[in-house]
């Protein structure tokens, strides 16, 4: 009989990993897809379930912007109704977005098990929601896919060491696997930018985007910028820019355009001089295709990137975003942190033994 997995979604980064996680799967389980909704906008949720060719979800929860506990309960109750109707093997849950948090919690309160993709990061600041989540998804999953050496050790610190499989990193395996589509693509000439000479900015963190002093520090930054800038804005970054009066400033400044699909960013990526981004998953595309970067805020859970060489942290501070966009430039060796780009067979693997 074929296991029967209920894997849960909600966010970009996770559209990116399931792209291949679920194609994979689909050989031979069955697998049910749940989009929370946390991202509802077309161009974070659909275009990239276009571009990737993911399978269409079977259940929208539709949950859309809340605060947290709102966001994370509407989610929490849709979830434990898909798992008791639908009796899965295991719920898969990816990265650590509220989709992540609920996926786990509501597993682990019916007595389901679960398996937890990209586990065992850690920043060590509690005040991101991200921290909060994957360690709740760590504790309570059954399995735990780690992506690097480092994930490993961190849940070795905090006493978990059953179920722990070293894979690689699900997003190398599909960066690897995207690279030569992604250059056919015009995209930066499209834009009109000059290849490997233009910055490429994403800013989506309510760290960043809420707070009226960094927002206005980053975006004083980039238009004081020598090289050309484009900035693929995600809507809470155009929501504050527009709310804090910086909007119209910033377009005058620097090409502000609409979110891309995964292949048009990563043509983006690979044509630009340096990337200045305050997300996890970017660092690393940076990081996998040698581009410096330049990171928007204070700690990482990718400590990898940082510690060769390649991600220089500066917070949304003008003077250090300013100085490194001038003169930050890579002092190490990229090593092969995240693999070999088998990690989704290996998951695959695993799931379908142990699952």
């Amino acid at each position: 009989m074929k296991k029967r997995f209920l894997s849960i979604v909600g966010a970009r980064p996770q559209f990116i990993k399931a792209a291949l996680v679920s194609k994979e799967l689909r050989k031979k389980s069955e697998e049910i897809l749940v989009h929370t909704g946390q991202h509802y906008d077309k161009e974070l949720s659909q275009y990239f379930f276009d571009a990737l060719d993911i399978p269409e979800p079977d259940y929208n929860l539709g949950v859309g912007s809340h605060g947290h506990g709102q966001q994370t309960g509407k989610m929490l109750i849709g979830i434990e109704k898909l798992i008791t109707e639908e009796e899965p093997d295991l719920v898969l849950v990816y990265g650590d977005t509220n989709s992540t948090l609920a996926g786990s919690l509501a597993a682990v309160k019916l007595g389901v098990r679960s398996a937890h993709v990209e586990a065992g990061l850690r920043s060590y600041d509690r005040s991101m929601p991200e921290e909060v989540n994957r360690v709740v998804a760590d504790h309570t999953s059954d399995i735990l896919f780690c992506p690097t050496k480092t994930s490993v050790d961190n849940l070795k610190k905090e006493n978990i060491t059953r179920g722990v499989h070293l894979v690689g990193d699900v997003m190398y395996d599909l960066a690897l696997g995207s690279k030569s589509m992604a250059l056919k693509r015009n995209t930066h000439e499209g834009f009109d930018l000059p290849p490997n000479d233009y910055l490429l900015v994403t800013v989506h963190r309510p760290v960043n985007t809420d707070d009226k002093k960094n927002l206005g520090e980053i975006a004083s930054a980039l238009m004081e910028s020598d090289m050309p800038v484009i900035f693929p804005a995600h809507p809470r970054a155009v929501k504050f820019l527009k709310r804090f009066r910086l909007y119209d400033r910033l377009k005058k400044n620097i090409q502000l355009t609409k979110p891309v699909d995964y292949l048009d960013f990563l043509n983006l990526l690979l044509n630009c001089k340096k990337v200045a981004t305050d997300s996890g998953g970017v660092q690393k595309e940076a990081y996998f295709f040698g581009k410096p970067c330049i990171t928007l805020r204070k700690r990482t859970e990718w400590v990898e990137t940082v510690e060769d060489g390649w991600n220089t942290l500066v917070g949304a501070d003008k003077k250090k975003i300013a100085q490194a966009v001038k003169g930050f430039k890579p002092r190490g060796k990229r090593k092969k942190h995240y693999g070999n780009g088998t990690a989704v067979k290996k998951i695959c693997r695993i799931l379908e033994e142990r699952g």
